[in-house]
């Protein structure tokens, strides 16, 4: 029987009283396990003491999460952030060159939120930092004081590209997603192929082009509920597909060569 692909999923750093941890959601290692059929591995923000080469020799696919935080706006030439923005300067110092290193290596990549402005922010691309406040733009927001159920639930369409990874799922031409984030991407990076926007234009989804593997990116939240949404799992499963493979390739390669 295929062993379960290895599938890292980007944690943050996180003050808990005295101690600095490295955390990750719930719902991201459990929609490995259950759609993805993977088996998660957190990785933590060490990029001061793990190679990302060490990383992605060890894993079949990566998982880069949504957060709290915000990416340092330094690293895309934005201008510095409001007071109080929750920034994780160790989380970025990992994901960034680790998504690079993984797109050269082949290795299949799926970005939500964060992850999805990271890999533009990744490959050169730059990110609204405040979209409430950029005219033609709508709400994208959540309604903090709502249930999660509520936050979580459909709150605008987008509409899917032609010819792309998303509509080679069989996803529709159009769907409903969840919206629960302030930034989004301003310029694209070089590279990247729009997959999915927002009825007001907003990049939703990105793939990359000409990709060594798996390479897709969404700035909704498909980890939720996902067993229950057939287009939020189709996205997970395709992912999962692909670790599978690297996972067949590797353990081939290591009987050949071992």
């Amino acid at each position: 029987m295929p062993r379960l692909p290895l599938i890292g999923v980007t944690a943050c750093t996180k003050q808990i009283g005295l101690h600095p941890y490295h955390v990750t959601g719930d719902k991201y290692v459990r929609a490995v396990a259950v759609a993805a059929k993977g088996l998660p591995l957190i990785v933590p923000s060490l990029a001061e003491l793990i190679d990302p080469a060490d990383i992605l020799n060890g894993l079949d696919g990566l998982l880069f999460t949504g957060s709290p935080s915000n990416i340092e706006p330094h690293l895309y030439h934005g201008p510095a952030s409001a007071p109080g923005t929750l920034h994780d300067p160790d989380r970025d110092r990992t994901t960034l060159p680790l998504i690079r290193a993984a797109l050269a290596a082949g290795v299949p990549v799926l970005g939500i939120c964060r992850g999805f402005q990271e890999l533009n922010v990744a490959l050169g691309g730059s990110l609204h930092q405040k979209l409430h406040e950029v005219a033609g733009f709508i709400e994208h927001r959540e309604d903090a004081d709502a249930p999660l159920d509520v936050q979580y639930g459909p709150s605008h369409a987008v509409h899917i590209q032609p010819g792309g990874v998303l509509a080679g799922l069989g996803l529709p031409t159009a769907l409903e997603v969840n919206s629960i984030h302030t930034q989004g991407i301003d310029q694209l990076a070089p590279g990247l192929r729009v997959e999915a926007t927002a009825p007001d234009g907003l990049v939703e989804a990105v793939s990359v082009e000409g990709g060594k593997a798996f390479a897709l990116a969404v700035q909704w939240h498909p980890e939720w509920q996902v067993s229950s949404n057939p287009f939020y799992l189709a996205i997970f499963q395709a992912f999962g597909d692909a670790c599978r493979r690297r996972a067949t390739q590797r353990d081939a390669d290591a009987s050949v060569n071992p």
